[in-house]
């Protein structure tokens, strides 16, 4: 192993990080949805905490913490799970027919940041709301009508 390291080393071989790099073109834009979800469900328990009797419990801190930590990096899975798709599957001849989709792309990358720099459950549920756009623009070019029938069953209840 070591051997492998150095001969990589003097060769300026370095190991890619990457979704695929074959492509293998396996997409499918449900893990940016399912994140998203999680982003606005976190942010929706966040903003019921009821502190208005002090911290009662030591719990309740760590509670946040956990909720803040989940939403935080869930809103960067929707980055990085848009951002695969946005570079690898979608080709020019799609903003031809789809020319806003260089914005839907931005304005849900610019929404998972402000998702996580704040608790607000209109941004977090706009950027579900634009992962499905994307998704409907997505599975169009594959010639199939999207709808997510168990998005309400999959997020449930607060």
């Amino acid at each position: 192993m070591k051997f492998k390291n150095h001969l990589f080393n003097l060769l300026g071989i370095r190991t890619a990080f990457a979704h695929c790099d074959i492509p293998c073109g396996i997409y499918d834009p449900i893990s940016a949805k399912i994140a998203a979800q999680t982003v606005l469900k976190a942010t929706m328990r966040l903003e019921a905490v009821d502190f208005s009797s002090g911290v009662t419990s030591v719990s309740q801190p760590n509670v946040i913490a956990r909720l803040i930590h989940v939403k935080e990096e869930h809103a960067q899975q929707v980055k990085n799970e848009l951002n695969i798709i946005w570079s690898d599957y979608f080709k020019p001849e799609h903003l031809d027919k789809y020319p806003d989709l260089h914005n839907l792309f931005w304005n849900a990358n610019k929404l998972a940041g402000t998702t996580k720099q704040n608790v607000d459950s209109a941004s977090a549920r706009k950027l579900v709301e634009i992962v499905d756009e994307i998704s409907k623009i997505f599975w169009s070019t594959k010639g199939i009508e999207y709808s997510d029938n168990v998005a309400d069953v999959r997020f449930g209840a607060i």
